[in-house]
Order: C-alpha cells, then structure tokens, then sequence
C-alpha cells in the first residue's frame, strides 16, 4: 500500500517568514507548473486528499484539472502545524530561548506560545494516516513539508517526538512529491 505526499508549491510569503497555518498564496501559474510535473507520475484509482489551507487545495485542484480522476478532498488533519504567535513572523525574529525551550520540551510545548505542541500535531496527522492504513488502498496527499516528516516518523512507528532534535530535518523542496509504503 503506497502514499504518495506532494508538498504545495512554493509561496508568495517572504523568505524566511514563518506562516505554519497561515494561510498564504502560491501564483496560479506556480502552481500550473507544478501540477503538469506531478499529475503524470500519479497513481490511478486512489483517493486524493488535501490540506484545506489554499496553498494545497488550489494545487490539488490544479491537479484535478490535468486529472479528472483525482478529485480533491479537502481534510484539516493534514494541515500545517499552527505556530502561534510565530505565525507571519521572520524565523529570525522569534527569540532564541523561547525556540529552544519549545525544542527542548518538544513533545508537549505549544509552538509560538498558543499554537500546536508537537504531541497534538502528530496526533491529529496520526488519525489520518490511521485511516488511510485502515483503507487498505492507495492515496495522495497534497499537503506541507511538517506533515510530510510527521508522516515518516508515523510510518516507523514514532507517534510521538519528545526532543527537536528527534524530528526529520532532511529538507522537502516545494512541489517535491515522495511516497511511503507500508
């Protein structure tokens, strides 16, 4: 059984910006350009899900129309990770020590303050991977690179991360597709 994740395409936001659950743009023609890349090497006969957040589901739709036989189905458990208070601001920006106290109590610290904790974030992208493993078929997610690692350490049997240095940092380009069997 194959998932096939595609991360969205690359963003209007600033280099640099951190915008987890933001909802930011991608250009329409970015997102054509990416679609016509990936719709060929999808699967056939398989459900495709999407985050609901509009860099995702305007790709899954671009997808879509190259596909009609991948309809997007929009679902909130493969959205971002909300960063709280960090959310539109530069990475640099956000001070050291309170980065560094959210990695050192990973599992259970909220991001930016009033966002997810990584326990929370792994759990809300666990329930979808579990029913996708309980479907016994092949899907697509067209979704973000923290859902993508989270996805990995899923497939490995991590449900949860207790320290930063625990989470995949290998990086995921923009409009990068991957798959996991399982």
């Amino acid at each position: 059984m194959r998932l096939v994740l595609v991360r969205h395409a690359q963003t209007t936001a600033a280099e640099g910006q951190c915008y987890g659950r933001t909802d930011v743009l991608v250009l329409p023609e970015v997102n054509l350009a990416v679609a016509e890349q990936v719709a060929s090497v999808l699967p056939t006969d398989v459900e495709m899900a999407c985050s609901p957040l509009t860099r995702c589901a305007d790709l899954a739709r671009a997808i879509s129309a190259l596909r009609p036989d991948l309809r997007p189905r929009p679902d909130p458990r493969i959205a971002e990770m909300d960063l709280g208070v960090w959310e539109e601001r530069p990475w640099s920006a956000i001070d050291r020590a309170e980065f560094e106290a959210w990695t050192r109590d990973f599992a259970d610290t909220r991001a930016g303050g009033t966002g997810e904790s990584t326990r929370q974030f792994m759990q809300r992208v666990g329930e979808a991977f579990d029913d996708w493993r309980a479907s016994g078929r092949d899907a697509i997610w067209v979704t973000h690179a923290g859902v993508i690692r989270a996805v990995w350490l899923l497939r490995d049997g991590m449900r949860c991360v207790e320290r930063g240095d625990q989470w995949p940092a290998q990086p995921i380009a923009f409009g990068e597709w991957v798959s996991i069997e399982i």
